[in-house]
């Protein structure tokens, strides 16, 4: 019988003795049973890389927000989504009091559960770790008979009942040893893994919102994560699920992160006559964009946020940076540049001598596009969304399958689009000339907040060579570049992205420091 659970113990196998050691002297300092400490304040696995030891002469409230503040960390939990049959689960003796907050539990097991299956806590249930009822009662929620379980702990004396239960068993000692024996018990491979899939999250199990804008205008978005806000904006033809990879790893560092689904696609709407950005490539945005994003703050009471596009998404944040730049903290754009709108230049001409955009006129008579790319939307996703390793010359009938677009997120994107059709995304596309005059009201404008470009090597439509000179316009700009990528950058390079983009997050002023309010 296949191997299809794992379930992980907490102190001493997810994190590291320093901690599990430290956790237990607050057993003794506040009098609490064994495991009473929750073993929660860290994050770091300790299979796969123990949490850095702390300093045991630390004062306690220091230790405290060291734990917290790896709680956060980009870090944790890059290896647990073995695969996707595959399902994870803390299985762990503990002891729950929060009320005087004194070791985060509430968060801490908030992060925990972003990134397993299950948490089974001994205080909740009524039973522990070895008594062979926990064991049964862990089988009876997985649905799992004991010949499919893994089960990982530290403690012989808690492997054995599982043992004897027919489930198999990793004593845990050392990282290397146990990722060779999780690996043979699995069939899953573990070991030498440049670059693993980050934790991804479900739109089921999402914190879903809507936002009246105005008149036949709502946003829908999703959110996740507490702290300084991120509003994450996506391109054509995508959905906020395009930074599934992205969410649960910003949430971690310590952002509320809100994922938007943009006007006209999906459960957020638009009017059918409303009027549509035009051209990807710097401040090509119409106005009502970033005017409805400033009003979606407004009504979630955010008085800034960091802003972050890609493709279509990147034309938005930019211009939400040129033209409402006392609502950016700062702004980042994944493959779509800044250019400076010209008054010299004929936008339509312009677009006409780069063959990579001959797709942008074939979108622009109204219903041509629509009717070919609606006829069968689970082909047309397959073929539009592909990895650089993935792509197709012309589009086959049959078309094989995306490797980054595929099973259960196929079918999210391929039902939002049955909803939404195809016409208000390729409505972003119409509208170029009027669009392009009204850029030109901001042609002498600097972006002057904290800036990020990332740039794709293997993007055949967004040159990285299209993002030269940003610096002129943008003095605060930093830059990441991912060669192996192509357009999708989010999903097809999402554990280098995560990196950058945490990186980035992490050395800006404290939030609050780029708002400046009046003393009058």
């Amino acid at each position: 019988m296949a191997r299809r659970f794992a379930l992980f113990d907490l102190g001493g196998v997810l994190f590291g003795p320093g901690l599990q050691h430290f956790l237990g002297s607050c057993e003794r300092s506040y009098a609490l049973p064994r495991y009473g400490s929750a073993r929660l304040c860290g994050s770091r696995l300790g299979v796969l890389g123990a949490a850095r030891p702390l300093d045991s002469g630390a004062p306690l409230s220091q230790r405290h927000v060291e734990t917290k503040r790896l709680c956060h960390s980009h870090k944790a939990f890059p290896h647990l989504c073995l695969s996707p049959g595959f399902k994870t689960c803390v299985f762990t003796n503990n002891w729950v009091d929060d009320s005087v907050g004194r070791l985060f539990t509430s968060s801490l097991l908030t992060v925990l559960q972003r990134h397993f299956d299950l948490l089974i806590e001994s205080c909740r249930v009524g039973l522990h770790k070895p008594d062979p009822r926990i064991y049964t009662y862990a089988l009876e929620v997985l649905q799992a008979q004991p010949q499919e379980v893994i089960f990982l702990d530290d403690i012989g004396e808690n492997l054995k009942p599982a043992r004897e239960m027919g489930m198999a068993t990793i004593l845990v000692r050392d990282t290397d040893t146990v990722l060779k024996e999780l690996q043979e018990l699995s069939g899953v491979q573990l070991l030498q893994q440049e670059e693993p899939l980050p934790t991804t999250c479900d739109p089921a199990t999402m914190s879903h919102g809507y936002v009246p804008i105005r008149p036949g205008v709502q946003l829908h978005f999703v959110e996740m994560g507490h702290g300084p806000t991120i509003c994450l904006c996506h391109g054509f033809p995508e959905s906020w699920l395009s930074w599934r990879y992205q969410i649960p790893a910003l949430a971690d560092a310590g952002f509320r992160v809100i994922a938007l689904e943009m006007k006209g696609y999906g459960e957020s709407t638009a009017p059918p006559g409303e009027q549509y950005p035009s051209f990807p490539m710097g401040p090509r945005c119409d106005h009502e964009h970033p005017k409805d994003l400033t009003v979606f703050l407004d009504k979630l009471g955010i008085p800034q946020a960091v802003f972050i596009g890609h493709d279509w998404g990147g034309a938005v944040v930019w211009n939400m940076a040129l033209f409402y730049p006392e609502r950016v903290r700062a702004v980042a754009s994944l493959n779509t540049p800044y250019l400076r709108a010209d008054p010299t230049v004929d936008i339509v001409e312009k677009m006409k001598s780069f063959p990579m955009f001959d797709y942008q006129f074939y979108f622009q008579e109204p219903g041509v596009a629509e009717a070919e790319l609606e006829k069968d939307i689970g082909r047309t996703l397959k073929a539009l969304i592909r990895s650089t390793r993935g792509l197709l010359v012309g589009f086959p009938e049959n078309i094989p399958e995306s490797l980054i677009l595929h099973g259960a997120e196929l079918q999210y994107y391929i039902e939002r689009f049955q909803r939404s059709g195809f016409r208000g995304p390729l409505n972003w596309y119409r509208n170029m000339r009027p669009n392009w005059q009204w850029a030109l009201s901001a042609k002498d404008r600097k972006i002057l907040m904290p800036a990020l470009m990332v740039t794709a090597g293997k993007d055949v439509v967004l040159l990285p060579s299209m993002s030269k000179g940003m610096e002129e316009w943008i003095p605060q700009l930093r830059r990441g570049h991912l060669e192996v990528c192509g357009h999708w950058t989010q999903m097809e390079r999402p554990a280098a992205l995560n990196k950058i983009l945490v990186e980035w997050l992490e050395g800006l002023p404290p939030d609050g420091a780029v708002l400046r309010v009046s003393r009058l």
